[in-house]
């Protein structure tokens, strides 16, 4: 039994006739006919009393008559609940973020819940290192990275080019400077994000390397943390540039150039190679697209192979 079979039955049983149903379907008579006695064949019930000119049902018809219009009807609500997803009147968009990366995510964000109200967004904060994973589990849909991961699966898409700033308090003594060299940071006192990262590893790598000492004297869990507590007065820090340009702006803190700790950080929209991305997803790459080719600067949008 198929929704065929159903919706050409019900039309004799509304039409009470293989003639006016078949003009209603845009058949011929014998084809209505054929595709009843096969439906009849398969569920093994006569549907119609051929004996009756007036199209009357037995009981069996009377019965699956209630039951093809429920299933009919479900498929027109299918049919215009996929309508809706495609025109983006529905939907869900999972995603999956750190606190760093989630200060990409809000203006574009914003320029797709005003493009698309109605689809809902669930940002899941994780640490960076695990939303891979998350992906690969199908627990996000998409991701924001500030690293290229290893796994094959997944594909990139660099949607942010930022940098790590060295920030110090507006009273530091280092805070009209402009610019200093490594060296003159051995005497400091950082305040540490306590999360490890490929960054911090390299920050190690490039003291270790000129034989300057790092300080690390206080590790807090956030960002927001560190930056509070820096322009404070309490020590300096590296942080992400996206992440320090309000306080830098405001005055709070002293963004300070050191040319030999110049890091590149690339933030990458990753989501599974071969994943069919619904169309929530879809909207969202437009959206970042559409970001990185028209306010420019920082925003990209180069798809890595």
């Amino acid at each position: 039994m198929d929704l065929f079979q159903l919706e050409t039955f019900l039309a004799v049983a509304e039409e009470r006739s293989f003639s006016r149903a078949a003009k209603r379907l845009y058949r011929s008579q014998p084809a209505v006919s054929q595709t009843v006695r096969k439906l009849e064949e398969e569920i093994g019930e006569h549907l119609f009393d051929r004996s009756s000119r007036d199209g009357r049902m037995t009981d069996a018809g009377r019965i699956l008559t209630e039951y093809a219009r429920r299933l009919l009807n479900m498929r027109h609500e299918a049919q215009g609940a996929l309508e809706e997803l495609r025109a983006l009147h529905k939907g869900k968009l999972v995603l999956g973020a750190n606190e760093f990366t989630c200060l990409y995510l809000l203006p574009v964000l914003n320029e797709y819940r005003r493009l698309y109200p109605l689809v809902k967004v669930t940002v899941q904060r994780s640490l960076a290192s695990r939303i891979p994973d998350e992906l690969l589990n199908h627990t996000v849909e998409m991701g924001v990275i500030s690293y290229r991961p290893e796994q094959e699966e997944l594909r990139t898409i660099v949607v942010y080019r930022d940098e790590l700033t060295f920030v110090v308090p507006p009273s530091h003594p280092l805070a009209k400077a402009g610019e200093v060299s490594i060296r003159q940071l051995g005497s400091e006192s950082f305040v540490a994000h306590i999360v490890p990262s490929s960054y911090r590893a390299k920050v190690l790598e490039a003291f270790k390397r000129r034989r300057v000492p790092l300080n690390m004297n206080v590790e807090l869990p956030t960002i927001e943390a560190i930056k509070k507590f820096v322009a404070g007065g309490n020590g300096v820090a590296l942080l992400p540039g996206i992440c320090v340009q309000p306080e830098v702006e405001r005055g709070e803190l002293v963004r300070v150039a050191v040319p030999e700790l110049k890091l590149d950080r690339k933030l990458r929209i990753v989501y599974r190679r071969q994943a069919s991305l619904s169309h929530a997803a879809l909207a969202f790459l437009k959206v970042a697209e559409h970001f990185g080719e028209t306010v420019g600067g920082r925003y990209k949008f180069e798809r890595e192979h």
